[in-house]
């Protein structure tokens, strides 16, 4: 088990390929975030919990059919050993998530909604999916990211991770910086104009006059989409 800052907002990650979760949580705003100790994100190797000399994590479906099943006594014993490390601590409101294709779809509202916790745990399926008595006894809820299949649970659940991180303050360093308050709209800087060499014939790419007009009333108007 990791050592963790039970006061920071966690998120833990359980993975039967833990190694691919680490990298993009160490790199850009996230970095900052986990260096300045806003969050902590770390990835387990459900393994760790699995018993036998083997360490098997997956097994054949009853009743048949292809691919193999990762197994509900293993991820129990994982999210139990999750859940006692929390319950040390002093901030312990705490969300279990399974990442599914038949869970509820993951929203900008549901971001916010999960930024609340302090600790949430996901449990990334892999091969053909994971023992439905661990959507039905161990996670809180299960969420999806789209109607489509990946091959596990790790993008989503690092998407899930960066957009709810986004929500802690100080992770983005102004509050104004969040999409959901400042809107969505065109953005540009310099140089003002220029002509890409493959243009042809050559013509200017220009940013549009109202932003360089410096009327704050207009620009507001225009990014509003009254353009």
């Amino acid at each position: 088990m990791k050592t963790i800052r039970l006061t920071t907002k966690t998120f833990h990650v359980l993975s039967a390929i833990p190694d691919a979760v680490d990298p993009y949580f160490k790199a850009s705003i996230l970095g900052k975030a986990q260096s300045r100790r806003l969050i902590a994100v770390c990835a387990y190797d459900i393994r760790a919990w699995a018993a036998g000399k083997h360490k098997k994590i997956d097994d054949s479906p009853y009743g048949g059919g292809p691919g193999m099943v990762l197994k509900a006594d293993v991820i129990f014993r994982a999210v139990a050993a999750i859940k006692k490390k929390i319950a040390r601590g002093t901030r312990r409101k705490t969300r279990v998530i399974l990442l599914s294709t038949r869970g509820k779809l993951f929203t900008s509202d549901q971001a916010h909604r999960l930024a609340r916790y302090d600790h949430l745990v996901f449990i990334c399926g892999r091969y053909e999916g994971v023992d439905e008595r661990v959507a039905r006894y161990v996670a809180d809820e299960e969420l999806s990211v789209g109607s489509f299949v990946l091959s596990g649970g790790e993008i989503p659940a690092m998407l899930i991770i960066d957009a709810v991180s986004r929500f802690v303050p100080g992770v983005l360093g102004k509050e104004e910086s969040l999409e959901e308050i400042k809107g969505s709209y065109p953005v540009y800087t310099r140089p003002e104009a220029f002509a890409p060499d493959s243009a042809k014939p050559k013509k200017q790419w220009r940013v549009p006059k109202v932003l360089l007009s410096g009327n704050h009333r207009d620009i507001e108007s225009w990014r509003a989409g009254n353009h």
